[in-house]
């Protein structure tokens, strides 16, 4: 386990709030030196302990491109391996172009003792969603682990979403993209 230097910490508490700002902001904000700053930065980056990511909202609130979302739940049949899974992710051609256009995210995980594949995704409506998985996914996997792969598929309906990366509750403490300035840091979760 790594843990974070008193000064990491009150870098990574900045970033916690607004992953733009600059460090020369976090230097005055933190009372670290700015070449402290970037060195620390820099080294977390690379330890692969930060990342970034744009979220671009594609629901009601945001493009409204997107009015449903549902978490699919593929529970495949034992004897598929978790390496089997992850290497066709790393060569199916597929996957790395047309996925991206309606899969939110997507995590491999452990049902009864099964691998599972847990999908979020997003379309026009739920009906719009089921098409896209039975056309689009189901196939590729049926196809990659064989006719009787999967044990099992659930679906849950997604609406409001409540918390991300610990720290972001959008409906209580977030604006315009950020964690509001008077979110106190003893909120902000590092441990």
């Amino acid at each position: 386990m790594r843990e974070l230097d008193e000064q990491e910490r009150r870098i990574v508490r900045e970033l916690v709030r607004n992953p733009r700002i600059s460090d020369n902001k976090i230097g005055k904000r933190t009372k670290v030196p700015i070449r402290t700053v970037s060195r620390k930065r820099n080294k977390l980056e690379k330890e692969g302990m930060l990342s970034y990511f744009t979220k671009l909202a594609m629901g009601k609130g945001g493009t409204g491109r997107f009015g449903a979302r549902q978490l699919h739940i593929i529970k495949f049949r034992l004897g598929i391996l978790r390496e089997q899974i992850i290497r066709e992710i790393r060569e199916e051609k597929v996957i790395k172009s047309n996925y991206g256009e309606y899969i939110h995210e997507s995590f491999l995980g452990e049902v009864d003792g099964h691998v599972a594949l847990l999908v979020i995704i997003d379309g026009h409506s739920d009906e719009d969603i089921v098409e896209n998985f039975n056309r689009e996914i189901i196939p590729i996997l049926l196809k990659n682990h064989g006719e009787d792969s999967i044990k099992s598929v659930s679906t849950i309906r997604l609406s409001n979403t409540i918390r991300l990366f610990h720290n972001y509750i959008p409906m209580i403490n977030m604006e315009n993209g950020v964690l509001k300035n008077d979110w106190p840091d003893e909120l902000i979760f590092l441990d």
